[in-house]
Parts: C-alpha cells; structure tokens; sequence
C-alpha cells in the first residue's frame, strides 16, 4: 500500500518538461487512464486489426498500425495519405472512443493548445525491435494543430530533431502514461523511437503502444 501511495504522488506531482518551444512531456499524464486506454485498444482492433503496412518504396514496417476517428492515416505503393475507409475492409475506421479525445483534448490544454479538436488516432503496436525512424507528421494540411502522442506498456526512447533532418536530436525517455505534445514553431519538427528494448509490463506483456492524435482532412 505504501509503494502505491507513493506512486500516486509521484503522478500527480509530476512536472511538464519542456522539450522546445511549443513541445512538452507531460510524465505520466496518462497513467490513471491507461487500464481504460488499453481495453479501447482492443476493442478497435478487433473493429480494424493491426497490419505491417508496407511504405511508397515497399519496404514493411516494423511497427503495427490500426486506426479509428473519422480519419485513418495509411501508407501503401500509392504513398502517404488519410482516408475515411480501412483498406484492408473497406469499412469507415471504427469511431473514437471518448476516453481517448477526452485525453487528447485535456492533454493539448495542458501544453498551451486549447482549441484542439483530434478527428484522427493512429495506434502503433511496438514489440521488441520495432522503431519508427525520424520523420516529420506533414500529411495533415493543418499545421497549426499540434500532436499529441501517449505511450502505454514498455519505455521507450524518443527522438526529437529540429525542422530539418540533419539537426541535432535529443533523447527523451518514455514510461507507461507519458504524453508527448508538440505543436506551433516545433510542429513539423523530425522525430522517431528507438528500436524497443525486450522486457515485460504489467498487463500489456513485451507490446509498447503509441496513440498519436491528429487533426487531419482529405
């Protein structure tokens, strides 16, 4: 009961952390919702299952991807692209749940955003090894809408670069319910993850997920 008590505190005392003009880590934000996150989680994989989906060049990525919201963010030999439809189905993406916009919206607040209105969240499914490589989000037209990206089961390490991709890159360390915002002069800023490190989380197994939310349009 102790080690709870303290671990409460810990979440509730934690300190966003600035990362660069307009870019925040919020330590565990999401960590009193995970448990309801995850269960949503499955739900949309079971509506639209997670695939490889396979880049412009043809390359499979390592990281697995589902989607729900009115928009799904979807990569094939066509390119990069949102669509209403899961091409796997043909089916619209499964809705949003509410306790996902509702983290969303909160979230962005919390990192200066206040009129953030996601119709879009793209959920990676990381197991040992699997990595995003540095990359900029620039499908969605909007860039005066920032990102915000929650991380469930494994840590992992983020990179954050600059506006262009040769500039430094920080490293930043996630945890279970770390939020990660970014938006105005560090929107269109590259980053990426590590390849995960093997090992266990309570609940979630060797599996690291990802929920990044957007503001997309056709």
């Amino acid at each position: 009961m102790t080690g709870d008590l303290f671990l409460a505190l810990d979440v509730e005392q934690a300190a966003p952390v600035k990362m660069a003009d307009g870019a925040w880590m919020l330590p565990r934000y999401a960590y009193k919702d995970a448990a309801q996150l995850l269960e949503e989680i499955e739900r949309v994989a079971s509506l639209a299952p997670f695939r490889h989906m396979v880049t412009p060049g043809g390359f499979s990525m390592s990281v697995g991807m589902t989607n729900c919201g009115s928009f799904g963010w979807v990569t094939d030999r066509r390119g990069y692209r949102y669509q209403n439809t899961d091409p796997a189905s043909g089916d619209i993406w499964p809705a949003m749940p509410e306790s996902f916009l509702r983290l969303a919206v909160s979230a962005a607040l919390k990192a200066g955003y206040p009129d953030f209105a996601p119709n879009a969240c793209l959920i990676n499914r990381y197991e040992p090894g699997a990595k995003m490589s540095l990359h900029q989000d620039k499908d969605e037209k909007d860039f005066t809408k920032p990102i915000v990206s929650v991380s469930l089961g494994l840590p992992a390490t983020f990179q954050f670069g600059g506006s262009n991709r040769g500039d430094p890159v920080r490293k930043f360390p996630l945890s279970h319910g770390d939020v990660v915002v970014w938006g105005g002069p560090s929107r269109l800023f590259y980053h990426g993850i590590m390849p995960l490190k093997d090992g266990t989380y309570d609940g979630v197994g060797r599996t690291r997920y990802n929920l990044t939310f957007r503001h997309a349009a056709l």
